[in-house]
């Protein structure tokens, strides 16, 4: 496969982890009850924000070995056992952050009923984004049974 496509796309891969963690220290700021915080009582007193940094580990976990993946495209290497193994770590780590996103709103609904706040739109962007997750971690498992089929397959010839 011709080398600049791949490269524009691990440009993608690495500007995506820039702009979501970029934005998980800047969006703390903009919160309502954040407004005259420290930056202590930001980072350290909020027990959600540590949810949601350490459910944020396998987005970044897939990122890398999305960019991986694309490096043995590039080595034209793609149908290697190492190959499948990072498109299993990639589905795992979707399926993760989508059992995490659904964890995540079910404490904002809780949380919503004992202050008689409204959490529609939280919930409705973690809906959106627990299906963005899970569609990711069934692309990854058919993009892993294909290598895996055809690493199966090529194993046969070789015999």
């Amino acid at each position: 496969m011709k080398r600049s496509p791949i490269i524009f796309l691990q440009t993608v891969v690495v500007l995506i982890g820039i702009g979501v963690f970029i934005f998980l220290l800047w969006e703390p700021h903009l919160e309502g009850r954040n407004a005259n915080a420290t930056l202590f009582a930001i980072y350290f007193k909020d027990p959600f924000l540590a949810y949601v940094y350490i459910a944020s580990i396998p987005f970044f976990v897939a990122l890398y070995k999305a960019f991986k993946v694309l490096g043995y495209a590039g080595q034209n290497k793609i149908f290697s056992q190492t190959a499948v193994n990072s498109l299993r770590t990639i589905k795992y780590c979707a399926f993760i952050m989508s059992g995490a996103i659904v964890a995540a709103d079910a404490y904002l609904m809780i949380a919503a009923r004992k202050s008689n706040d409204d959490p529609a739109g939280a919930i409705m962007l973690g809906l959106i984004a627990t299906f963005i997750s899970i569609v990711i971690g069934a692309t990854a498992t058919v993009f892993e049974r294909i290598l895996q089929d055809s690493l199966n397959t090529k194993s046969k010839f070789d015999r």
